[in-house]
């Protein structure tokens, strides 16, 4: 890639190309458990360089708005959250949920300047334990769809949020390369005689120590399929082992289930150099792991593994507690939480990775296609204001990501699959 591609890829700020298509799409704001209560406090985010308060009103009505107060720019983060709306501290401004000013009570009786002030506020929605907002022109806004992950209300969905210092694309590369888990998650995502992936509560068993996969792409309106066909332990003569992971885009990965729950991640650029990423389980409510016990899993307990703002305490600086005895022991990184191992990688690869300097090979077939996807999209939105996946280009309700052994021979792409759903407690199943 050119420098200049590499920045229209990555870069989502202001006018940044990017940035404007991922606003056609609902967008991630936080999650719900931090803004539960009404007249509770409020929270800060970001999302594409644009600073925000979120908060939930008397009523329970959520506001997605801007941060800063129009009067004179203070932070609305630090305001009263009171009787129907969000209160400045500085000299009283009030503000709803839509951004409309209730009040100005630093300004003379009858002072009608509130009539010409609409502070920026954005169409909230929550579902799947997500604040979701439109941030695109209001003649654009969709209808929202449920992602692929929470497609109903009665699916449990669990999940861990971690806030990155790296750039979104680097991330999302990591969450569609299904080669790097045989070496880099090895401790974690290991090698057993099992029939298909299975979890336990403290690794994934896999039935293939195969690290070298053959990739197979299948693109799509909505981003791409694909399969990473691996050698399974038993019966290779006869089977494969397919992992086949979907790229929604702009920034979605279904990943590979394994005997009791699906997989899925989604990430939220919060600016250039930042990203909020979304590490998710759902299926079945006897199966999907609770909040704390998913955290737990993952590496991902705030206070423990993250500060209250949810980054990770985990670093550069401190080698993200690097254990070299349990490497000598046998453990392939010696970082606890297969994320956090992600996490090192991504963030190691600078603010934003060069991908000028990059050699791919065979493994990294997923990474050039969503590179090249990604870059064809962002010149059509250009182009034409189209964005990739919207409207009837949207991922359909039957798409899922899924692992299973086939018949040599036997084409990936002509197994129909379904997730593991709320009234499915089983894995996910297939047939020609």
């Amino acid at each position: 890639m050119t420098p200049e591609e590499n920045d229209l890829l990555c870069r989502v700020t202001g006018e940044a190309p990017m940035g404007q298509l991922m606003r056609r799409h609902w967008t991630p704001i936080c999650l719900v458990e931090e803004v539960e209560e009404p007249d509770g406090t409020p929270v800060r985010a970001q999302a594409f360089g644009e600073e925000l308060v979120v908060f939930r009103d008397t009523a329970g009505q959520l506001g997605v708005i801007g941060e800063h107060c129009p009067h004179r720019g203070a932070s609305l983060v630090l305001g009263r959250n009171e009787e129907g709306g969000l209160r400045c501290l500085y000299h009283g401004w009030k503000f709803d949920t839509q951004g409309n000013i209730l009040e100005m009570v630093s300004e003379p009786a009858g002072n009608r300047m509130s009539t010409g002030i609409k502070h920026p506020a954005y169409p909230a929605k929550e579902w799947g334990g997500i604040v979701w907002a439109y941030m695109g022109p209001p003649n654009t806004k969709p209808e929202f769809q449920p992602p692929a992950w929470a497609p109903t209300p009665d699916v449990k969905v669990t999940i861990a949020k971690v806030v990155l210092p790296c750039n979104w694309a680097q991330v999302i590369e990591g969450a569609i390369d299904s080669a790097h888990s045989s070496s880099l998650h090895s401790s974690d995502m290991v090698p057993a005689e099992v029939n298909g992936a299975q979890a336990t509560g403290s690794v994934w068993l896999r039935p293939s120590n195969d690290k070298a996969p053959r990739l197979q792409i299948e693109r799509t309106s909505y981003g791409f399929r694909y399969a990473a066909i691996r050698k399974p332990i038993h019966n290779a003569d006869v089977n494969d082992y397919v992992r086949s992971t979907v790229f929604v885009a702009p920034a979605s990965a279904l990943i590979p289930p394994n005997n009791l729950y699906n997989v899925a991640n989604i990430n939220v650029p919060a600016d250039d150099t930042t990203t909020v990423f979304y590490f998710i389980a759902w299926g079945h409510p006897s199966q999907t792991p609770d909040t704390a016990a998913w955290r737990k899993f993952l590496g991902q307990t705030v206070g423990e593994d993250l500060d209250i703002h949810y980054r990770p305490l985990r670093n550069r600086d401190n080698h993200f507690w690097q254990d070299r005895k349990a490497m000598k022991a046998g453990n392939f990184t010696g970082i606890t939480g297969f994320p956090n191992q992600d996490v090192a990688m991504w963030t190691t690869m600078g603010a934003i990775a060069n991908r000028t300097d990059d050699h791919l090979g065979a493994s990294d077939i997923a990474v050039a296609e969503f590179r090249k996807q990604m870059l064809k999209a962002v010149r059509t939105f250009q182009d034409t204001g189209v964005a990739i996946g919207t409207g009837d280009d949207a991922i359909p309700a039957d798409i899922c990501s899924f692992q299973t052994m086939i018949p040599k021979g036997s084409d990936w792409r002509s197994f129909h699959v379904t997730p593991i759903g709320e009234n499915q407690p089983a894995h996910a199943h297939h047939q020609e």
